[in-house]
């Protein structure tokens, strides 16, 4: 894609370029062993971290890049054609920085904690389920207390993705012991502030790199750790947007990866009969507008995000409209991205079945099944029932 065509900022080209490069050489090369293994990809996330990607949505003014939701997603995409865990691994990341770089501006210690991301990398993990909540990020039991400046926290979340990993965590829960189950704040806890006791185990059937067990999780620190503002601010107009922008922009890099695998074993069927076309390049043909569709459909929602204008964002990303838009968005992609890679596979046949094989697509296949349940679309679709109750769009 050309870059320019779509206004992206000068200084996004060489974070992108570097991306690319990091994917086909680190990310692919380690992409199965950390699969198997179900092992960070550590080696992914030191290049991207030495490369200045990590470090791509800090905002300009604090001397970084600055990266919007479409550049930021381009990156998740590129990397995921190479290993969906560590395109997953970065776009939590992404997530969890715009938070602070969004909501944390006023905070003297965010500032400069973002500004040292620009000297020496640092990963931001997410910390939003408990125990007892039922998979609803929007309730906490557990609560932060503050004494003499400092906070303590103690949460027993069902999962903690690559928490061990990560140089901070951000965590919800409770403003204060008194507070309603819903009134819930985000607190940074770095790895020095914690500990984390793990609960669970990680064998799963997909995104295996991602290291996603329970941890009870303790910890104290400064009463500045915890970010400005409720997290019902900091959810729907940060952290569901991003993470439902680029999470669809991940899948769709993984269902590209297969289609283009695809193509490449229709065009070597291709060059066997010369003068013919195999029966599966109509095969080709439509999954590859499927693949089209998906793109134009992530790409479009991190464009209209990124032209919301500033002093709009709060309102039209609390309202119903954007809700549902993002509701729909995850929901269309997570459901796409399995189908593609399933019609990929049929086109391939049993060279796409083998896991030895050039043309294997069984990780793609395992990693975009975990899409429909991060976050259940279950879930988000009831909550797009009850607000199409109320919402009446207007042309």
């Amino acid at each position: 894609m050309d870059s320019s065509s779509l206004g992206f900022h000068p200084g996004f080209a060489p974070l992108l370029e570097a991306t690319r490069s990091i994917a086909a050489e680190v990310a692919a090369p380690h992409a199965d062993d950390v699969d198997r293994k179900a092992r960070f990809p550590i080696e992914t996330v030191t290049a991207l971290g030495e490369a200045g990607v990590l470090a791509a949505a800090v905002p300009r003014e604090l001397g970084g890049a600055g990266c919007g939701m479409l550049e930021l997603g381009q990156m998740c995409a590129a990397l995921a054609q190479a290993c969906g865990s560590s395109a997953m691994v970065l776009a939590m990341h992404y997530s969890q920085l715009a938070c602070l770089a969004r909501h944390g501006m006023s905070s003297d210690f965010f500032r400069e904690y973002m500004k040292g991301m620009l000297q020496r990398p640092r990963l931001l993990a997410s910390m939003t389920s408990e125990v007892g909540t039922y998979g609803d990020t929007r309730s906490s039991i557990c609560a932060v207390q503050r004494d003499a400046g400092r906070f303590r926290l103690t949460k027993d979340a069902t999962t903690g993705s690559y928490c061990h990993q990560a140089d901070a965590i951000l965590v919800t829960c409770r403003r204060d012991p008194q507070a309603a189950s819903s009134d819930q704040v985000l607190v940074m806890v770095q790895q020095d502030d914690c500990t984390l006791a793990q609960t669970t185990t990680w064998d799963t059937l997909g995104m295996r790199g991602t290291c996603s067990p329970g941890f009870r999780l303790e910890s104290s620190g400064p009463e500045a750790q915890i970010v400005p503002g409720t997290f019902a601010d900091s959810s729907a107009q940060t952290m569901v947007p991003y993470s439902h922008i680029l999470w669809s922009s991940l899948w769709y890099g993984i269902a590209a990866d297969a289609v283009a695998k695809a193509a490449q074993f229709v065009r070597g069927q291709a060059r066997q009969s010369p003068g013919t076309v195999p029966p599966t390049a109509t095969r080709l043909a439509q999954v590859s507008l499927a693949l089209q569709n998906m793109k134009q459909n992530w790409q479009s929602a991190a464009q209209a995000f990124d032209a919301l204008a500033p002093q709009a964002q709060a309102e039209e990303l609390s309202g119903i409209g954007w809700a549902l838009r993002l509701n729909n968005l995850k929901i269309s992609c997570s459901d796409a991205a399995p189908q593609i890679v399933h019609r990929a596979l049929q086109i391939v046949g049993i060279l796409g079945y083998k896991n030895d094989s050039p043309f294997s697509l069984g990780r793609h296949y395992r990693d975009a099944l975990s899409a429909s349940l991060m976050i259940s679309n279950d879930r988000i679709a009831a909550r797009s029932a009850s607000m199409l109750l109320v919402y009446k769009d207007t042309p």
